[in-house]
């Protein structure tokens, strides 16, 4: 397992955590052994569940447990996953959430199904090189999110979740149709001024998609629209020289990048105040929000700062918070030896030992 470094430093490096090894032996004899818990391997069980997905289950789970009970396994928990005591964390709410992570994850005792992630292509036109990146989440400390770009649009899709936004959803959209002038250095402290161009923004977006939507209805009406459907904008029909200004604008900043300064608002809660003072572009952007358990989702609206080639952030105006992603760099240990052809294989074998 790769764990993402201790929270907020998103710029360290990945944490290494062998979960389970597998022994081939002569004669097509396999074993499987449990890495995880402080006493040791023990044995384990792996199983094909379909392509580019396998499971892994644990057949001596007392090794996970250790003398002093449930507290010292959190404790020592704490210390490996947060590189910190319970009583370093003053935060009520943070001591919470933490908690709930210990509880949902300890519950599975290794016994887990591993599905194959595939990393979102790259092309000239992209604003930074795609991948996956490290990111602060506030009191739910680092998780890894895959950047990917598609059009006028960007995504950031969640690698790893929480007990708020699970892995899998869409942690925040940029559309890059739309970039923001921030204001000068001095007005760029008052909150309120940045919420401001930000909301502008949102309605800009919002007529646009309305205008869309009726343009579109109007063509399915009409037999003459239909022969020229590539005459439709993606925006309105005043928004079609800004779509057009912005996208020459944000390729031009892609191919020659200016630095402007940068400084967070006031009042904007941030993880790592060891961000970068200068950025490149701006663009608006929603962000995905929900109560626990992924209650009562709703996408708000925000921006997205590109600072370099391997950094962005992205300020999330109605929780005044801002996230700090960072690219993981690691080149992952053993991911081409051995390669997915000779690993598929090894499981195989393992199945139809078991079988």
């Amino acid at each position: 397992m790769y764990l993402p470094p201790h929270d907020p430093h998103v710029d360290d490096p990945m944490r290494f955590k062998p979960l389970f090894r597998i022994h081939l032996m002569e004669r097509k004899c396999a074993t499987v052994e449990c890495m995880y818990g402080h006493k040791g391997p023990h044995n384990g069980h792996i199983q094909i569940v379909k392509k580019d997905e396998f499971s892994t289950k644990c057949n001596q789970t007392d090794h996970h447990r250790m003398s002093g009970g449930r507290q010292e396994e959190f404790r020592t928990w704490l210390r490996e996953e947060w590189g910190r005591t319970l009583e370093d964390i003053f935060h009520e709410h943070m001591q919470e959430l933490i908690l709930m992570k210990f509880i949902y994850t300890s519950q599975y005792d290794n016994c887990l199904t591993y599905r194959r992630i595939y990393l979102p292509p790259s092309s000239p036109d992209d604003l930074i090189r795609p991948g996956l990146f490290k990111g602060t989440y506030g009191s739910h400390g680092l998780e890894i999110v895959m950047l990917s770009f598609h059009g006028k649009k960007a995504k950031g899709t969640k690698i790893t979740g929480d007990p708020n936004i699970p892995a899998g959803q869409q942690t925040v959209e940029i559309d890059l149709a739309h970039p923001l002038q921030l204001p000068d250095i001095e007005n760029l402290h008052d909150f309120s001024e940045l919420s401001r161009i930000v909301l502008e923004v949102q309605e800009q977006v919002r007529r646009e998609e309305q205008e869309q939507e009726q343009r579109q209805e109007e063509e399915e009406c009409s037999q003459q629209a239909a022969s020229q459907p590539a005459a439709s904008p993606l925006g309105g029909e005043g928004a079609e020289g800004e779509e057009t200004a912005a996208g020459a604008e944000g390729t031009t900043q892609n191919k020659a990048p200016a630095s402007q300064p940068f400084v967070l608002p006031m009042g904007v809660i941030s993880r790592n105040e060891d961000y970068p003072r200068t950025c490149r572009i701006c663009f608006y952007g929603t962000g995905l929000i929900a109560g626990h358990g992924f209650t009562s989702p709703e996408r708000t609206p925000g921006v997205f700062v590109l600072f370099d080639d391997d950094r962005f952030g992205f300020i999330w105006l109605e929780l005044k918070s801002f996230s700090l992603y960072s690219r993981i760099k690691v080149s992952f240990q053993n991911a081409e030896a051995p390669s997915r052809e000779a690993f598929d294989e090894m499981l195989k074998n393992i199945q139809s030992l078991a079988t």
